[in-house]
């Protein structure tokens, strides 16, 4: 009882330890001072508002400056290097030095949109003059890094750096399944890669006929990887349907004069292509049959292939453009002369491409797919004519183009043995940085 009076006694008279109390704020003071402090928005907290300078505080004449700046510059599209690089706050005599030094050590549109270039800035004497550049690092080729730095004399030099580059072709192999082009864009492969490899195996077979879907496609493509970890895709080297001796093609040639041809060293391009269409299914055959739309049996002058709507048309070979435009119940419709009287149509396009009296080349886009004209949905119509009189597609047969011989034959011949010895992507890190995770697909994978 004593210790509990004693505590009671304690509390009710507490003892006021000695302190200074401050003076009461002054108005202009006490929102300053709250300012400071850390109070719940709902009873009106201005905590983090910027206090008023006081007597203490100098104005500078003006602010300082960093002594260095890092700064990166892209270059793009239609762009030239030094409109980027005096973005970026490179004099204009630095400039010209730069493009020069550059310029020598490769040519400077060989420097593609989307490079970036990495300064370092220095300081400046005045604000009234540019700074002066310290370094300069950028990707100038896939291959290649230049650095340009300023040495203690303040000159500026130039340094190249090689990049190492394994230039090993890729090959990537499947099952067809469903769709070969499904199938090959889901082994990863770029779809212009595909569409290559689509349209040069369409010169020699009909893809929507004579390949099965237990088939298996073998295609090699160029590929760049650098010891960056960089890679590039190249264009397609060599396509193939396993089995088939007459779906086997290889591009031979050099720059834009190479073509494909087949293993006995004959030119793919014989005739016309089978599918003038990419990515395309045939939906309706040759002969009488009876028309969706006016509901009479009537000859079908040709053969229909369904594709998705733009889809792009190719001429199945070269000729001169005769018709192009509305024709009925064709639609947009294109019809070319490729002499010797034969000539092909195209029917029910969405979009024409190409113009009378112009001459197209095989493979060449003249239209996209579309549900013009007399049609129940997207799809191409395609005739083909001898003297007049439409034939059917899929059995009309013409051969031409060139062959192979000699010493040419034999590097020819040397050069597809090389590419059929290329190892099989396995999802190893070299597929993987291509964007390949699996580069030799089972069935079921191409969808």
């Amino acid at each position: 009882f004593a210790l509990g009076w004693l505590a009671i006694a304690i509390g009710t008279r507490p003892v006021g330890l000695p302190a200074s109390v401050p003076p009461a704020l002054l108005p202009v003071q006490a929102p300053l001072a709250r300012a400071a402090v850390i109070e719940p928005l709902a009873l009106g907290g201005t905590t983090g508002e910027i206090a008023l300078p006081t007597s203490k505080v100098r104005r500078l004449a003006e602010p300082p400056e960093r002594p260095r700046i890092e700064v990166t510059a892209r270059l793009g599209r239609s762009d030239s290097i030094n409109a980027a690089l005096r973005r970026a706050g490179v004099g204009a005599t630095e400039v010209a030095t730069l493009s020069r030094m550059i310029g020598d050590a490769v040519s400077l549109r060989a420097v593609k949109p989307g490079t970036a270039f990495d300064l370092v800035l220095g300081r400046r004497e005045s604000k009234s003059q540019p700074r002066p550049l310290e370094s300069l690092t950028f990707r100038a080729a896939f291959d290649l890094k230049l650095e340009v730095t300023r040495g203690d004399d303040g000159a500026l030099r130039l340094k190249r750096i090689p990049i190492k580059v394994d230039n090993t072709p890729l090959r990537v192999r499947g099952t067809v399944g469903g769709s070969l082009y499904r199938a090959a864009r889901a082994a990863g492969l770029p779809a212009r890669i595909v569409a290559d490899a689509i349209k040069a195996l369409s010169y020699t077979i009909d893809i929507q006929r004579d390949v099965r879907g237990r088939d298996r496609f073998d295609l090699i493509v160029a590929h760049r990887r650098a010891e960056t970890g960089e890679t590039e895709t190249g264009e397609l080297l060599y396509a193939a349907i396993d089995g088939r001796k007459d779906a086997a093609v290889m591009r031979w040639g050099d720059g834009r004069g190479s073509t494909f041809y087949l293993p006995d060293g004959s030119s793919a391009r014989k005739g016309l292509m089978r599918t003038p269409v990419d990515g395309a299914r045939l939906t309706s055959g040759f002969g009488f049959r009876t028309h969706p739309i006016l509901g009479y049996s009537r000859l079908h002058q040709g053969v229909d292939f369904g594709a998705p709507h733009g889809a792009p048309i190719v001429a199945a070979a070269s000729g001169t453009v005769e018709i192009a435009g509305w024709h009925g119940g064709h639609g947009n419709y294109v019809r070319i002369s490729h002499g010797k009287g034969i000539a092909t149509a195209y029917a029910h396009m969405s979009r024409i491409a190409a113009r009378p009296g112009a001459r197209v080349e095989q493979g060449q886009v003249i239209g996209y797919v579309g549900s013009t004209g007399l049609s129940t949905g997207p799809h191409l119509h395609y005739e083909v004519y001898v003297g007049g009189r439409a034939v059917d597609p899929r059995s009309a047969k013409f051969r031409s183009g060139t062959q192979l011989v000699g010493g040419e034959m034999a590097r020819f011949r040397a050069k597809m043995n090389q590419l059929r010895g290329v190892r099989v992507a396995d999802g190893s890190s070299d597929a993987k940085a291509s964007g390949l995770a699996q580069s030799d697909t089972k069935p079921g994978d191409e969808g």
